[in-house]
């Protein structure tokens, strides 16, 4: 197979990263005009990139049933590919590139140029170099989590070793064979990273877009919770929120919103991860809106009426964070999602009670004190509902959802049908259905035939 191939395949991944980002200033150019990473410094810069590594996938946000309303203005103005999307369609993207899985595959081969090269490189100590080469796994494991999530079926226990996943590289190597490796492979590649990160990262890092042994953490809570190892989804939730606990108390901000922290300011944010937005719309569903009370600041602070959109209005409620511009929403592991899954796996294991003070310790920082009122419940079955519906308000906007209903459809007792209108058609979307999977784009399969197409 031609480099040309490959390079497509990597959206010209780390090896022209340089040429689009400006770094010539730590990257020294080698005869025959290739560039070499020589400095302990250089790897970390090619890390700090927040262009390379912030974004993440936005394609779960606009297939979620958090996302859209019945408005013919609002799909008249949604882009094709979003349409394809919101409509769970055969192909998304036709014969063009796939945004999300070549933005994740970008971050993975700059990964494995870190991973590969960093302790051989001249200047750092050793302990820098391992710090590093740490921070590279976890943006590894994170990408690698998004893209099985979106590309493969969701994780069971029964099924995983032979249900097809994603490609799974770790070397630097554009020649390298692209199969499928099972969703187990995926997943477990995705544990040992993180837990060989840990020992080697501190804490908190000097800002959150940096990984840190917290984020790492969270992210194996996040991963235990897709696998439904529930016991390992606490313990990983438990050991990240003691590390990171605090919440913002909502009540603070509610006459003046614009002093909201930013990202990298926001004590809740554990890794700085953002839905890398198509569109400065995102319009709410209806289902999702009504379970807002009133009191609820989330719903005060966070959506807006669909006429705030001026460059595209439509009636209804959508997601609004103030000085929140060209982006959406923050889709990192924080705080909050972390008592969340901490709470989920208390009601899943009958600790009533404990899911349910997790859960008020949560909404009392969400609430109007004159509005606020704790949850009870009368069975653990009614608390683990309150947790999932908790979670639709707190990750709205995330795409965090759409793996919640790919997780969800595989238990009865929360499968559900999804259906919604787009374009004067009804679109319907069984539980389990092949069209939870996303399609890989045809080009990516044109130039790697060893990568096999998802059912449709």
């Amino acid at each position: 197979m031609s480099i040309i191939n490959r390079l497509i395949y990597f959206a010209l991944g780390g090896v022209l990263l340089c040429l689009n980002t400006g770094c010539r200033d730590y990257v020294e150019v080698t005869p025959i005009g290739r560039r070499a990473l020589v400095n302990t410094g250089d790897y970390q810069q090619l890390l700090y990139n927040g262009n390379d590594f912030q974004p993440s996938g936005s394609f779960p946000a606009y297939a979620s049933d958090d996302y859209g309303i019945s408005d013919a203005n609002f799909e008249a103005n949604m882009l094709k590919v979003l349409g394809a999307v919101y409509s769970w369609a055969v192909t998304f993207v036709g014969d063009g590139e796939d945004p999300d899985w070549s933005r994740f595959y970008k971050q993975i081969y700059v990964c494995n140029q870190v991973i590969e090269g960093v302790s051989g490189s001249a200047g750092g100590t050793p302990a820098e170099k391992e710090r590093i080469r740490a921070e590279a796994l976890v943006h590894r494991a994170y990408a690698y989590l998004m893209l099985v999530n979106s590309y493969a079926k969701h994780y069971n226990k029964t099924t995983a070793a032979a249900d097809a996943g994603v490609p799974l590289l770790l070397k630097p190597d554009l020649y390298a064979p692209l199969p499928r490796a099972s969703v187990q492979a995926v997943y477990d590649q995705v544990k040992a990273d993180l837990e060989a990160a840990i020992p080697a990262l501190p804490d908190q890092a000097i800002i959150n877009m940096v990984p840190s042994a917290t984020a790492a953490y969270a992210l194996l809570a996040r991963a235990s919770l897709y696998m439904s190892d529930y016991t390992n989804a606490a313990k990983y939730a438990d050991s990240a929120l003691a590390r990171q606990s605090t919440l913002l108390d909502l009540r603070k901000y509610a006459d003046n919103v614009i002093t909201l922290p930013l990202l990298y300011q926001d004590p809740e944010v554990m890794l700085a991860k953002e839905v890398r937005s198509l569109t400065q719309v995102y319009a709410l569903n209806p289902s999702l809106v009504q379970l807002f009370t009133t009191g609820d600041l989330r719903y005060t602070l966070f959506t807006a009426d669909g006429s705030n959109y001026g460059w595209s209005p439509f009636t209804g409620r959508g997601f609004w964070r103030p000085m929140l511009t060209n982006t959406g929403a923050w889709t990192g592991p924080s705080v909050a999602e972390m008592m969340l899954i901490r709470a989920e796996c208390d009601a899943r294991s009958g600790r009533k009670a404990d899911a349910l003070a997790l859960l008020n310790a949560l909404r009392v920082k969400r609430f109007t004190a004159e509005d606020y009122s704790d949850l009870t419940a009368a069975t653990p079955e009614a608390a683990l509902r309150l947790v999932l519906e908790e979670r639709r308000r707190e990750l709205m906007g995330t795409g965090l959802r759409w793996f919640d209903q790919k997780r969800l459809n595989l238990e009865p007792a929360f499968a559900t049908t999804v259906t919604r209108t787009y374009m004067g058609k009804t679109y319907t979307l069984e539980p389990n259905s092949n069209r939870y999977v996303f399609p890989i784009a045809t080009t990516y399969i044109q130039f790697n035939p060893e990568i096999t197409q998802n059912p449709r």
